[in-house]
């Protein structure tokens, strides 16, 4: 007997002004399955799956739900078909409850004018223990963790029956211990024959959780595949169209002198007494695991949060950073993790925001030299290979991997001599992260001082000259690339005693 098919997309076909997003594009997901939909930033992925949720309307092309054919025009109309999404920023009320936010928009009513909350919040209860979520039905989203907000959507989707739930890089904000919870719940759904809809850029995550993937490029659909058929490497070939011998790409640079120098930095409870240093054309990895105090750490540098004490060198120069300003003013750049929401401004063009950093290199006294900005724009473009149909576009309408590309050509203009990499790839694609490697390798070899913060042990072992691991908001370990392994790393990362407290007992 033939297995039921979920979803049909048949010759799916989608234009905006200047581009042609979907080109002809297929996807088949059978009922009960995990589908897995691959693709660099900028394949057409989110795209598609808004079409699926109704955001976004087809120009060409079919869709059958379950066997019936299927006009998608609105989110309602791919909620009333069972279609829920769960996109990578999460789409919840942070100042409502959680049963609020799972019913919002569809509050069980007494009556035409009465809503019948003590229903409401038991049913919530009863959908949250089915999950087996330990959360209260009454408590604010914001008094939540990720993980937990989450499982709120998820409760939100099965509130609607859903059959069909697409997640959207679900594990990017997780942590090792989270993710395999919600791997637990993926599999809860499956075997009660929901279909998911799975997008990742973490490709081994996808050979564990994944039956079956469609891999997209360049808007087109290049293949479908047998997850457990193919090697990640395979998987890898298919998405960029050439085989990517080296994943983590070194180059010859000669590292100099400090540059870079943290004394005794505390802020708050989270950074505690860090010192470290970086050399011309070193890049300093920070590992650790997540809540080890290594952005808190990043954001004090940059002036983004409070200083309580500690000193801050630029080339031997102490300096005071009570503000952003202070540090680009030292010469200390800061690519955040969050960039759409500190990187970036979203409604402004591409090409406002590589200037953004360095809009005094083009003051002419009362005006812009508008046409050397405009030709170090696009040269720029040009340089990191910024995938855009006009510098004039809006930077929020690219995809992830060029958003970030926008971000860092920002830094490389101001000239900055430090420059502070919070997780720099996250939920881009690894072509992108290669491209990004390659960048920080560039500046590396200009002389700049590089620090990396990254939560992939891989990652940093690919890239790093040394490496500090973080714990509780104290340096643990430090070590160089020789040096450093996936099994010191996490020794350090779970250690009690920090580097300053071993240096004291030795004393």
């Amino acid at each position: 007997m033939p297995e039921k098919v979920a979803l049909k997309m048949e010759h799916i076909t989608k234009r905006f002004p200047g581009v042609l997003a979907l080109d002809d594009v297929c996807l088949r997901v059978q009922k009960g399955e995990v589908h897995a939909l691959l693709g660099e930033n900028g394949a057409g992925k989110s795209t598609l799956m808004k079409i699926l949720a109704g955001a976004y309307v087809k120009d060409e092309g079919e869709i059958e739900v379950f066997g019936e054919r299927a006009e998608l025009g609105s989110p309602k109309a791919a909620e009333d078909l069972g279609i829920a999404i769960i996109y990578q920023e999460l789409n919840l009320v942070s100042t409502l409850s959680v049963a609020e936010n799972i019913y919002m928009g569809r509050l069980l009513m007494k009556n035409k004018f009465k809503v019948d909350w003590d229903k409401m919040y038991q049913e919530a209860e009863v959908l949250l223990k089915d999950l087996e979520v330990d959360v209260s039905p009454y408590a604010q989203i914001k008094s939540l963790g990720v993980a937990q907000q989450q499982m709120v959507e998820i409760a939100k989707a099965l509130a609607i029956n859903a059959k069909l739930i697409i997640m959207d890089e679900p594990s990017a904000p997780l942590t090792e211990r989270e993710t395999k919870n919600l791997f637990r719940m993926v599999r809860k759904l499956k075997e009660n024959g929901v279909s998911i809809i799975y997008i990742s850029h973490r490709l081994e995550e996808v050979k564990e959780i994944c039956d079956r993937a469609t891999i997209m490029r360049d808007g087109q659909t290049i293949t479908e595949v047998e997850v457990a058929d193919v090697t990640i490497d395979e998987i890898i070939k298919y998405m960029v169209g050439r085989e990517l011998k080296d994943k983590f790409p070194r180059i010859e640079k000669n590292i100099g002198e400090e540059v870079f120098r943290v004394e005794h930095l505390n802020a708050g409870k989270k950074v505690v007494d860090v010192n470290f240093s970086i050399r011309a054309g070193e890049v300093l990895c920070v590992g650790g695991l997540v809540g080890a105090g290594r952005t808190e750490t990043a954001r004090a540098i940059f002036g983004m949060d409070p200083m309580a004490e500690g000193n801050i060198y630029v080339d031997g120069k102490q300096y005071k950073i009570k503000s952003p300003k202070d540090a680009i003013a030292a010469g200390i750049g800061f690519v955040t993790e969050d960039r759409k929401e500190e990187g970036l401004v979203l409604k402004l063009s591409v090409g406002k925001n590589i200037t953004l950093a360095a809009l005094d290199d083009f003051n002419r006294g009362f005006h812009l030299n508008l046409s050397q900005e405009k030709d170090t724009i696009k040269s720029y473009v040009e340089k990191l290979n910024i995938k855009t149909p006009s510098v004039e576009q809006l930077v929020g309408n690219l995809s992830g991997g060029n958003q970030q590309k926008v971000v860092l050509a920002k830094w490389m203009l101001s000239q900055c001599r430090v420059l502070i990499f919070d997780e720099p790839t996250r939920g881009i694609d690894v072509g992108a992260k290669i491209e990004v490697y390659n960048i920080i390798n560039a500046l590396a070899k200009e002389g700049k001082a590089i620090l990396v913060i990254t939560s992939e042990i891989p990652e940093l072992l690919g890239i790093c000259d040394r490496a500090i691991v973080m714990a509780r908001g104290s340096i643990h370990g430090e070590m160089s690339c020789e040096e450093a392994t996936q099994e010191r790393i996490m020794t350090f990362a779970t250690a009690t005693e920090s580097v300053a407290d071993t240096a004291e007992k030795g004393q």
